[in-house]
């Protein structure tokens, strides 16, 4: 009994709030940042040819939260690039991905429970990020609630928000790919995450931080490990959004990402999209008719 009262959930999450991030927890933060760009089409042989073009993307991937924080700030951008120690780790972890001899290090960091646990300890990197991003944030603006959230939500999605910078320097161009038009799971729970945060950090959401950081790393934990396990590109939010954003817009949230993305290659996406055409030539020619009419 003692021991269950010692191990309540309030010590515990401080306990765990507490928890230093470096190494430990950025190391894997970097490699699973970087398997992520070794995934990316032309990545390898961007490598070979240009290295130093790859190590500046790998640094984007690492980096590039606190880039677009400190652009929204208004704090110099390359102030994170004083902490040599990360840079350093980052940089190592680049080289080992994409030049280790036999691909060796690339072979088990993604042998699956080694990935696995990798990137369950990049989430738990990236919700101290977003509580960070929102307490620094504060101190600039004590009411800039969109500020807070701007800056939470870049600090947990950075690199996936500046992928079409990124793209650029690997020589691509796709502008389809916007994250904001098409946003990923991590993308949409940093913006939500921020958004809990903010409400904490302003006193409207009666919980402690570490109490919210505890809950909300156990959440993204959770998910994240079971979508990397089943190779699903799903949100958990998905279900929700078809509920809300139908009633609240009028259509469901990245219904058109979902047709790119699943009905083309089937020519789903085709068929999928020639009956709303046809609905708006009918409607279109049914007000052309009425107009006829009272004419």
């Amino acid at each position: 009994m003692d021991l269950l009262s010692a191990l309540s959930l309030g010590e515990l999450a401080l306990s765990f709030s507490r928890v230093p991030l470096f190494p430990v927890f950025d190391l894997s933060y970097f490699i699973v940042s970087i398997l992520y760009l070794k995934y990316e089409p032309g990545a390898v042989e961007l490598s070979r040819r240009h290295p130093l073009a790859s190590w500046l993307c790998a640094m984007l991937h690492c980096f590039g939260s606190y880039i677009l924080a400190d652009l929204l700030l208004g704090e110099p951008l390359i102030d994170y690039f004083s902490n040599n120690s990360s840079i350093l780790l980052a940089s190592a972890v680049w080289y080992l991905i994409f030049f280790c001899p036999l691909d060796l290090f690339y072979k088990c960091v993604c042998f699956l429970p080694v990935k696995l646990i990798f990137v369950a300890m990049k989430e738990v990197v990236r919700v101290r990020k977003i509580a960070v991003g929102i307490h620094h944030a504060h101190h600039h603006y004590h009411h800039g609630w969109f500020v807070m959230i701007a800056t939470g939500w870049v600090k947990g999605s950075g690199v996936a928000l500046m992928s079409n910078f990124e793209q650029l320097l690997r020589g691509v161009w796709k502008p389809e790919t916007n994250e904001i038009l098409h946003m990923s799971f991590p993308t949409k729970a940093s913006l939500y995450g921020a958004i809990l945060f903010t409400l904490q950090q302003t006193r409207w959401l009666p919980v402690s931080k570490a109490t919210l950081i505890f809950i909300f790393t156990m959440f993204m934990v959770s998910c994240k490990v079971f979508l990397t396990a089943t190779h699903s590109h799903s949100s958990p939010f998905d279900v929700l959004e078809g509920y809300i954003c139908p009633v609240l817009f009028g259509a469901a949230c990245g219904s058109d990402y979902h047709h790119d993305n699943h009905g083309g290659p089937h020519g789903g996406s085709h068929s999928g999209a020639m009956p709303a055409k046809s609905k708006e030539e009918l409607s279109e020619g049914t007000r052309k008719k009425k107009t006829k009419k009272a004419d």
